[in-house]
């Protein structure tokens, strides 16, 4: 659960855009900005249909002085956090949270490479402009659909020059996760943050180099997934509930619409909290956290009800929390 008394009156003082779909916004607290961590992020409290919710998200580049900055892609269909934030004018009134952090930079590798994928880039320039400061040995590769997505890309090469590199799909220059993996060290740290089709792309490679996946440290966008977003059913048999899941709403969300209490925290598909039981799957299920392990999710076994989805069906679920879990 979140810490109620750590919310905070903020201000949003200013934005700016990077192409059509990508804002970055500067957030003043009321009681003034904290110094934080590279990988560090807030938590938003957004209005969606007039209720309230929490959306996070990660905290760009390193501390400045009066203000928080993050970049948001407006996603559609999405929860809403985007297109809420989106709307927003400069002068709107916010509540924050002082940051955290889930995704740090550990120190002392003999070398780093940074994987950004679209947005994705938001915690890893942080982490790239204190390496770059540090002296430290890393790269940054940056992949994005077009020239449009890609964020920070003028202040990436004034900070970090070479060290940085751009890959654009649209023009046919893709990131060869073999090639750059395979000379890459093995002690070496990976830090990844982007896509979910990425992410198992640079898990199956350092698997296939029998590069320790230890070494590979990511953060995930927390909604997206291997396939598109759309409509399911989730039945719950103890309750007599079957409650209909939109494209643009989680599992997590509509149960707790419809009044069934799933216990949550992180809302990320990280901490694990509001994993389910599988007792029935039509269709296929697309697993977006990075709690479950493989073979859970091969099994189908269970299901993080705030990122994960079923596909071409619905499911059944038993939410009934047991003590040997």
């Amino acid at each position: 659960m979140h810490d109620q008394n750590d919310w905070m009156d903020a201000t949003l003082v200013s934005t700016r855009d990077f192409g059509p779909d990508i804002r970055m916004f500067e957030i003043a607290p009321a009681g003034g900005t904290v110094a934080y961590e590279p990988g560090s992020h807030i938590n938003i409290a957004v209005d969606i249909g007039g209720r309230r919710d929490v959306r996070s998200y990660s905290l760009v580049g390193q501390p400045r002085r009066n203000v928080y900055r993050i970049a948001v892609k407006r996603v559609n269909p999405s929860r809403g956090g985007s297109v809420w934030l989106h709307n927003l004018l400069p002068g709107a009134r916010l509540q924050v949270t002082s940051p955290r952090n889930h995704f740090p930079l550990h120190f002392g590798a003999s070398r780093y490479l940074l994987i950004a994928g679209g947005i994705g880039i938001t915690p890893l320039l942080g982490m790239a402009q204190t390496l770059m400061q540090r002296g430290v040995d890393f790269r940054l590769l940056y992949a994005a659909r077009s020239q449009r997505e890609l964020a920070f890309a003028q202040e990436l090469k004034e900070t970090l020059g070479g060290r940085v590199t751009l890959f654009i799909s649209e023009e046919g220059n893709r990131i060869d996760l073999q090639r750059e993996l395979a000379a890459f060290p093995a002690d070496g740290d990976v830090y990844f943050c982007g896509p979910a089709r990425l992410l198992q792309a640079v898990r199956d490679t350092m698997a296939a180099l029998n590069r320790p996946l230890s070494n590979l440290r990511f953060e995930t966008f927390g909604s997206g997934g291997l396939r598109p977003n759309e409509p399911f059913w989730v039945k719950v048999p103890r309750l007599g509930v079957e409650v209909a899941v939109p494209e643009g709403q989680s599992m997590l969300d509509a149960l707790e619409a419809a009044g069934v209490e799933v216990m949550a925290e992180c809302r990320r598909g990280e901490c694990g909290l509001c994993a389910v039981d599988v007792m029935a799957l039509e269709g296929e299920i697309d697993h977006r956290d990075v709690f479950l392990s493989e073979h859970q999710k091969r099994d189908n076994s269970r299901i993080c009800a705030c990122v994960s989805r079923a596909v071409h069906g619905g499911i059944v679920i038993d939410t009934a929390w047991r003590a040997d879990q």
